[in-house]
């Protein structure tokens, strides 16, 4: 299947460069807001790259001065108003939490690259991808509990498991926000770095994960989310399946050859 052709005026753009893909959040007017056409854009860009054997990391970026403001709440807003706001939302949330499945089920690796700000469903965004790094400058925001409503968007899935319940509480109701350098230690940003250097140093992160086979990657990434709620058995049952698969590639075969031959 063709790669989807990207427009300027895409709510959502792709670009694809060897092994790794780069989704762009591109409503910069709107602070990247999730409205219905950017969640069914980004749906429909990340069921291609699912599909695309040939890509191992996904980076999601967002365009202009913010990361993603989180869920658009003129839209939202207006739905309320007009007494509207089970099907709205629900429409919108459809599309983009089939995205944040694709990306957590996915046998890539994802990697955010966080500036400015990450609010609501945007810091959601930013941590339920697989790994995360940031501007040393990035602020971040949960925003739900300061409007009345409780965290979607894939933000207890992402926070929660990396964190634990007490934080992410802390997180969700007791902080107006905070910043990259808490998000660091909290074990939220694999790795901080000058605003100026963010697009570089995203682009040397995502090429040094797609050196790892596809295989490895795969495997880890499926047995490492699956741990928590796996029975000891299961998951070593699961273990022996993924390493056994990955030993039968031509990439292991080679990796290993090359390593038992180091000092002869």
């Amino acid at each position: 299947m063709p790669a989807p052709v990207s427009k300027p005026d895409d709510p959502a753009l792709l670009r694809i460069d060897g092994p790794i893909a780069t989704i762009t959040l591109n409503r910069p007017a709107a602070f990247n807001s999730i409205n219905l056409a950017i969640a069914q854009k980004l749906e429909q860009l990340a069921s291609y790259i699912e599909g695309d054997d040939a890509i191992k990391v996904l980076v999601i970026e967002g365009e202009g001065r913010a990361f993603s403001a989180g869920g658009d709440l003129q839209t939202i807003g207006a739905a309320a108003e007009a007494n509207n706001v089970t099907p709205v939302v629900g429409e919108l949330l459809k599309h983009y939490h089939a995205f944040i499945e694709i990306i957590r089920r996915m046998p890539k690796i994802s990697l955010s690259s966080v500036h400015g700000s990450a609010a609501g469903a945007g810091m959601g965004l930013a941590f339920v991808t697989d790994l995360c790094i940031a501007a040393d400058d990035a602020k971040f925001t949960p925003a739900y509990a300061k409007i009345g409503v409780s965290p979607d968007g894939g933000s207890t899935v992402g926070i929660v498991g990396t964190v634990g319940s007490r934080r992410a509480l802390q997180i969700f109701l007791a902080e107006d926000n905070f910043t990259a350098q808490q998000a660091h230690e909290w074990g939220l940003v694999a790795k901080t770095v000058p605003a100026a250097e963010l697009k570089a140093a995203t682009r040397q992160f995502a090429e040094r994960l797609a050196q790892n086979p596809a295989a490895a990657i795969s495997g880890t990434k499926s047995l490492v989310y699956a741990a928590a709620t796996t029975p000891v058995k299961q998951q070593l049952d699961a273990e022996e399946h993924k390493i056994i698969m990955a030993m039968n590639t031509e990439e292991f075969r080679v990796a290993v050859k090359k390593f038992t031959s180091k000092g002869k």
